[in-house]
């Protein structure tokens, strides 16, 4: 298991305008080029399924999704570094799929950094497959960096593995 159960227990819940600023230090403190207030309001004012992962009620990591059409996108996943490696990532990842599931996605697609290298093996493992390039897709200290398109077939396979349960009056969602 990826996410040690022993110390740490990840709340998943949906993401609000309240939680914006919370958002906006974890996603400051992972990226070089960070996204603005504006873009995760706008994501929440056009009903994406954005979702924030809390540990002690601190809020450590977030996630941003569109699903339309039988297929999903996820436009952000993002783990604070504090507590990069632990599992959170992948957790949430898995949440967003099963999310995508229930609604009807039959494929899942992302954008990763080339440079990204932790990210990329997390996709791997998780059977995403590299479909394509973006050259130039994101802005970089020496210019632009190029972007890996991958993508990840969700029917005919197994339900993602989740330690998902349902926390009482049905609010969010708790890794052990």
């Amino acid at each position: 298991m990826s996410l040690s159960t022993k110390t740490l227990s990840l709340r998943l819940r949906p993401m609000t305008e309240a939680d914006l600023e919370c958002v906006l230090a974890v996603e400051e403190a992972a990226y070089a080029f960070p996204w603005s207030r504006q873009i995760f309001s706008d994501c929440l004012k056009v009903d994406y399924s954005c979702w924030v992962g809390e540990l002690s009620a601190a809020i450590v990591a977030h996630a941003v999704m569109g699903i339309a059409v039988g297929e999903c996108q996820i436009f952000n996943l993002c783990v604070h570094p504090q507590w990069q490696g632990r599992g959170i990532g992948r957790s949430l990842l898995h949440h967003l799929l099963q999310v995508a599931r229930q609604h009807g996605a039959k494929t899942a697609f992302l954008e990763v950094r080339v440079s990204n290298s932790i990210a990329l093996a997390l996709y791997r493992s998780e059977g995403f497959c590299e479909m394509a390039l973006r050259r130039g897709y994101y802005p970089a200290a020496q210019g632009r960096e190029d972007a890996m398109v991958m993508a990840l077939e969700l029917t005919g396979s197994p339900s993602v593995p989740s330690l998902l349960t349902e926390e009482e009056g049905g609010k969010g969602q708790t890794y052990p």
